[in-house]
């Protein structure tokens, strides 16, 4: 009986050890221009990054870790799309845009305006379940004005997995048109009828839910960036809805 009672002890404090090798610990982190040894002696264009970086070497902090280095690096990148970044890291990419900078400088010599990144990345929501990240940047490369874009990113943070939107939800048609009553609400469109009515592009006259969903602790956050579904002078479009009427639809519990 005293040899069943030490075993069950021992798995209960093994179990207790795994339990606590799960919870994530967060630090933030932050880069800017003045990092960079080319821009010791030389101004160079302000860049202000600040993110979160999960610690610890596990699998588990490898994959987030990379995900989000890899949306600083992206956002930063001013080359062609169909060849993407080959910086490693954010210092990199940071010397690349500033590159970037001087060589559209010396074509333009004319262009008085200098460019600027602000990039961060935040956690909204953080469960045994469930890890949101908010990712935003904001450039401004010459032109009239900036362009500004929120995107959100989900992770499984028992594996370190991005969690899909498609993965979220029991069943995509009923969360899409849940979402759809209530963005017809919030910005006046009639129940019945064309979504594009009251001026939105969604294409096909379609109502569809963006590529990226966030959560925070009250709410679920439908984020659409300038230009998504309607003009840059619109601004983005974002819809809140409290995690209460959205539960029903998760495929994982967040609580």
């Amino acid at each position: 009986m005293n040899n069943r009672i030490v075993i069950l002890l021992g798995l209960f404090l093994v179990f207790l050890g795994c339990d606590k090798e799960r919870e994530l610990e967060f630090t933030s982190e932050s880069f800017s221009q003045k990092q960079l040894p080319e821009c010791e002696q030389v101004s160079c264009p302000e860049i202000t990054v600040s993110y979160t970086k999960i610690l610890g070497d596990d699998e588990v902090a490898k994959n987030i870790n990379l995900q989000i280095k890899g949306f600083i690096i992206g956002a930063l990148y001013m080359g062609d799309d169909e060849r993407p970044s080959t910086a490693k890291t954010i210092a990199e990419a940071a010397s690349g845009f500033i590159r970037m900078y001087r060589m559209h400088s010396a074509e333009f010599p004319d262009m008085k305006t200098e460019y600027f990144a602000d990039i961060s990345v935040t956690e909204g929501y953080v469960s045994k379940t469930l890890i949101s990240f908010e990712m935003r940047s904001y450039l401004f490369t010459g032109g009239a004005h900036g362009y500004g874009s929120v995107y959100f990113t989900n992770f499984d943070p028992q594996t370190g997995e991005e969690i899909s939107s498609e993965a979220l939800f029991n069943d995509k048609s009923a969360i899409t048109l849940f979402v759809e009553k209530k963005f017809r609400k919030e910005f006046d469109i009639p129940e019945t009828g064309n979504i594009n009515t009251t001026g939105f592009w969604f294409e096909n006259d379609t109502f569809y839910l963006p590529e990226h969903i966030g959560f925070t602790e009250q709410e679920m956050i439908v984020h659409y960036n300038q230009y998504d579904i309607a003009s840059y002078a619109a601004g983005p479009v974002t819809l809140n809805i409290p995690l209460s009427q959205i539960e029903p639809f998760l495929q994982i519990k967040l609580k």
